[in-house]
Parts: C-alpha cells; structure tokens; sequence
C-alpha cells in the first residue's frame, strides 16, 4: 500500500460507549483472514483520559480486529517528545490514571492538582512530609471533574510562578510553561447534542487569567488534533507500521477519517509541513455520524464568523474557511474505506 488510514474515534467509530454499527463492518474489509492490517492505520484521539493499551483494549472489542498500542495516539502522546519538561515537576490536569499517564510519557515528578489540594488547603502552605516542589510546568491533559477547582489552582500556580500559596503578583509575565493537550470546543457521545470538550475548559481558563491581569494567557505548546505537530507524530507512527511489516513502497498519502470540521479537517493546514516525512499529501474524509451536521454551513465572512464564535477552533488557530473545506463527504466510516479503496484502486 501507498497510503494509510488515520481514524478518528468519537463520533466516527463509537459514540459515547455505544459503536457505530459500520465500523466493524469497515474494520472487516482492513485485515486480511490472520487478523493483519492490510494498510497502516492509527487511530488520532483527541481523548486523553487513558494509557494507550487501554483505548487499544476498547478498539479491538468494539472493531473486532486486534489493535496494538503502538496504532493509537492519545492526544498527550506528543509530549514523548517534550523531553526538556520530563525531569521537571510538573502540575498536571485532567481526569483517569493522571500519574500513571505522566509516567508513560516519560514524567518523573508529576503533580495532581488533587495532592496540591491537599497541600495547600486553604492556599496557605502547610507542612507536611512532602511539600512538592516548586512547580515549573502546567500540563492539561484533558477537561477535569471539578473545573472550579482546577481554573482556580491553575490561576494560583500561573500567578504566584509555580508557588501556590504566596501572594499573586502580575509582574510574572510570560507566565510559567503551559502544554495543553486537545483543543476539541465539543465532542458527541449518546446524547443527541455535542458535549462540552476540553477546548471549553481552556476558553475558561484563558478569559479567567485574561480577565485578572489583562494579559494573554501563552501556551508553550498546544497539540492534539488539528496541530501540526500530531500529525507529524501520527505520520512517523504510519510509516513505522509500514518499516515493520516491511512494505518497500513509500505512503505517499494519509486519510484522515473524521467527523468534525475544525479538528479532522483543518488538518490540511500542514500538508506543507511534511517535509521531512513520507507523505505528500492528506486527504480529509468526513463522516455523518458524529459532530458534523451535512445541514449547516460555514459562514464566508471570517472575521463575523469569529465575532459570532462560529468558528469551534483554538484562540490561536488562524481560521481560514478553505481549510474547513473536506476532500470527501460519505455517510459513515464503512462507505469511507469504500471510497478510499476506490481512489487508491487497492484490492484487498
């Protein structure tokens, strides 16, 4: 094969815990009678809840084919590459096994912001056995349980410098590292109307720290689709799966299978930043079952667009309409791997 597959998960293959009947009849044509993948594919998530054997366990029981961990890519899987932060202490947000993913990712002094709680209970440093460190890194993995919590512990952290407890003082500005992983405004689960994602918890966070001191709040990195940086990692991930089963033509193009505009199909924004890679092109596909409505449209005039907040996307994403724009339109994920066949003339 000269091409691979990148798969979106919500909306796409399940929705909420309930699978999207096509999917496994999709899945089915992918493999061959061993249970071998056909084609490279890698399964882009902008969930970061989880270890990746886990969302590897999910997938194979809802697809019935078996994945490996190495084919799925969390949203935080680019911070492997963050190798600077690794040996730092770092305060981590989000819901799941939080230390157990910092770990995985290479974390060796993480921080919940539940232990800061405990720390600092009313804000006031207490002494215990363990006083973490100062904390020089904020990682947002995903949208919290308790977000009044987490939006006022991260304002202390990002105000007092990473010294929770002292006075705020505004002159510390840029503000200490924050990497924030899935810019996803909404997600689609069981219920009929999307659900607030993490990029909510982050326009929060960014119009509470703008609203006290006045300032931008800056990001050391923001990753997750549609940045630039998962695609690439997405893409080494494709052609390492080709290098094993030790197919000699070169991929030449990536699908990405999603079903929602400003995250799987904005994507094409860095085409031109492959380079250095195999791919020369990627392709978007979207599907009907999840966030995208066939109904709605994407308003001409940018600048109402973004004064209306019609445009989902990150504060700090460029919004170009040309890039809302899909390669292909098909019902569900069954008639994309149809397609894809078809356009790549691959017979299985």
């Amino acid at each position: 094969p000269s091409f691979g597959f990148l798969f979106d998960i919500d909306g796409v293959l399940v929705r909420g815990k309930t699978p999207i009947p096509a999917a496994r009849t999709a899945f089915q044509k992918l493999v061959n009678s061993q249970g071998q993948f056909l084609v490279p594919v890698v399964f882009v998530t902008n969930a970061g809840n989880c270890l990746r054997q886990k969302k590897a366990d999910q997938l194979s029981q809802i697809l019935g084919v078996p994945i490996s961990q190495d084919q799925v890519m969390m949203s935080h899987s680019p911070l492997r590459m963050f190798k600077r932060y690794h040996q730092k202490c770092v305060l981590v947000s989000g819901q799941g096994p939080l230390l157990d993913i910092a770990q995985d990712l290479g974390f060796s002094q993480p921080i919940t912001i539940e232990t800061l709680r405990e720390k600092y209970p009313l804000l006031d440093v207490v002494d215990h056995d363990r006083t973490p460190d100062v904390l020089v890194t904020v990682v947002l993995f995903g949208e919290p349980v308790r977000w009044e919590t987490n939006l006022q512990l991260i304002i202390d952290v990002l105000l007092t410098s990473g010294y929770p407890g002292n006075p705020y003082h505004h002159e510390s500005y840029p503000h200490i590292p924050v990497l924030a992983c899935n810019m996803d405004l909404m997600w689609v689960a069981e219920a009929q109307s999307p659900r607030f994602g993490h990029g909510t918890f982050m326009v929060c966070l960014e119009n509470i720290y703008k609203k006290i001191t006045g300032k931008d709040l800056k990001y050391e990195a923001l990753m997750g689709k549609p940045s630039e940086l998962t695609y690439q990692y997405a893409e080494y991930l494709i052609r390492a799966q080709a290098a094993e089963r030790q197919w000699k033509q070169p991929i030449q193009t990536l699908y990405a299978v999603g079903d929602n505009l400003m995250t799987d199909v904005y994507d094409n924004s860095w085409e031109n930043e492959l380079a250095s890679a195999a791919a020369t092109h990627c392709r978007s596909v979207l599907v009907c079952t999840g966030v995208y409505n066939p109904h709605t449209e994407v308003p001409l005039d940018t600048k109402e667009s973004i004064t209306e907040t019609v445009f989902h996307g990150h504060r700090d994403f460029r919004f170009d309409p040309g890039l809302v724009e899909p390669d292909h339109i098909v019902p569900d994920v069954d008639a994309a791997v149809d397609l894809i066949f078809q356009l790549e003339n691959f017979a299985p």
